[in-house]
């Protein structure tokens, strides 16, 4: 009995040091959980406040990021990306979910995925991003 009892304290403390361990480390890019306060993300990993959609054309949140807000967008209709651009990295900060598009019409005999609205970070796409949607809740 006292050998079960000393495993099942072993199991116990093992397990409580790596949860304690897996709080402690920060957020990876795959969480919504924010960096820095608002949400916001730090140059590294990607900025982009709530509201928006940010679009980066190199992986990993590097190159001239292209922000779009609601206000400036129409709900559920296509919207290219301007002519010879495209993005690979993308975080859908927009409350509302995105797809995004290899297709620069949209079209889903191309590649496609739908990003929710409540933080969706992105470092890699699997394809260049042509265009998007935005859709209601």
């Amino acid at each position: 009995m006292r050998l079960q009892t000393f495993r099942t304290t072993a199991l116990l403390t093992g397990l409580l040091a790596a949860l304690t361990a897996a709080l402690a480390a920060p957020p990876t890019l795959g969480t919504p959980a924010a960096h820095a306060a608002g949400g916001r993300r730090t140059a590294a990993s990607g900025a982009c406040d709530a509201g928006q959609l940010c679009l980066w054309p190199t992986a990993g949140f590097r190159g001239g990021r292209r922000t779009y807000e609601l206000s400036g967008t129409d709900i559920e209709r296509c919207v290219p990306l301007p002519k010879g651009s495209s993005a690979t990295a993308l975080a859908n900060r927009t409350g509302r979910p995105v797809t995004a598009y290899q297709s620069g019409e949209c079209a889903e005999t191309a590649e496609f995925d739908t990003y929710p609205g409540g933080g969706s970070w992105v470092p890699r796409s699997p394809y260049r991003v042509r265009a998007f949607k935005v859709w209601e809740r």
